[in-house]
């Protein structure tokens, strides 16, 4: 494999689209036979590689990207758009959810291919990272994410008080992300958590930093709202983390029979009691702490998703 860094115009509207264009003129000056593309607003972008060479396009659309809060109205309909022609531009498209594949055999009536995300992350003991933030093995809740408020990070925050009346002290709520485009939002969360040491935010953490925040949480929270397979949820359930998800149809699509739910309509209230009751029945914690791993090696294993990449790079059904 060959890395090429290309940087793109770094606005909210303009980074991804930049940086896929730059990407595609890079890799037009080279001899390629196929080409995957990622998130359905580059799916105009297919049609370079499609006009100026024979290369083979795989357009993963990922999620429903203009269900997000952040967009404004021309985004949200410049993305509805990019999502109806990506049949039309891309040899394959593939969704990573079968919600999302429902959705565009509903909505567009086009059939797509469905390869989920894998897992590769490695199981790390606790060491330098958990002593730089203060926290124990085993003694945290996990969040991992932008800090965007499609999100729901605040869920997580807003619960902690409740939690820690029910559980004690002696546990933490540790917030791994950031954002470019969200500084209020951001703000928010930290002026609700301001005076409590129990919630930590650490900012963006990559590598073996994330891997050995991953590895030792003792439950994971997904709180998002919106997206298909989120990686960070495949990737704690495949380091054996106990996982709890926003009841949307996509994340329990995710975590299957592995892992638990709380009504995000509700919010705060619905997940601080699902936090408190788990954490008052550790056994229940430790069994489905193995049915996550279990479940992700069983699922989400990156040998069967390159497996089927390949063949649809190659130009057979996955």
């Amino acid at each position: 494999m060959r890395l090429v860094r290309v940087r793109g115009v770094a606005t909210k509207h303009l980074d991804t689209i930049t940086h896929t264009t730059l990407s595609m003129l890079h890799a037009l000056t080279q001899r390629n036979d196929a080409m995957a593309v990622f998130i359905a607003g580059n799916a105009p972008l297919c049609l370079i590689p499609r006009l100026f060479s024979r290369t083979r396009v795989v357009l993963n659309v990922d999620g429903l990207d203009w269900k997000r809060k952040k967009w404004g109205g021309m985004a949200r309909g410049y993305l509805r758009w990019s999502e109806q022609i990506a049949h039309r531009v891309a040899h394959v498209v593939i969704t990573d959810s079968r919600r999302v594949q429902e959705y565009y055999r509903r909505e567009y009536h086009v059939e797509t291919e469905f390869v989920p995300y894998g897992a590769d992350i490695p199981v790390r003991p606790p060491g330098s990272v958990l002593r730089q933030f203060g926290l124990e093995p085993q003694h945290y809740v996990l969040f991992v994410g932008r800090l965007v408020p499609e999100n729901c990070a605040h869920h997580l925050v807003e619960a902690w008080p409740a939690i820690q009346a029910q559980a004690g002290s002696g546990i933490k709520c540790v917030i791994v992300g950031d954002a470019p485009y969200a500084a209020s939002y951001i703000a928010s969360l930290k002026a609700r958590a301001q005076g409590n040491p129990a919630i930590v935010f650490t900012g963006y953490q990559f590598g073996a930093a994330y891997a050995e925040l991953t590895s030792n949480a003792l439950l994971f929270a997904e709180t998002s709202e919106v997206g298909g397979t989120h990686p960070a949820l495949v990737e704690a359930m495949s380091v054996g983390n106990c996982v709890i998800v926003n009841d949307t149809v996509e994340n329990v699509e995710t975590i299957g029979d592995a892992g638990f739910s709380y009504q995000g309509q509700i919010g705060a209230s619905a997940l601080a009691e699902t936090v408190a009751t788990l954490l008052h029945q550790p056994d229940i914690i430790a069994a489905y702490r193995a049915r996550a791993q279990a479940y992700a090696q069983k699922h989400y294993s990156w040998d069967s998703v390159t497996d089927q990449y390949e063949q649809l790079l190659i130009g057979h059904s996955a």
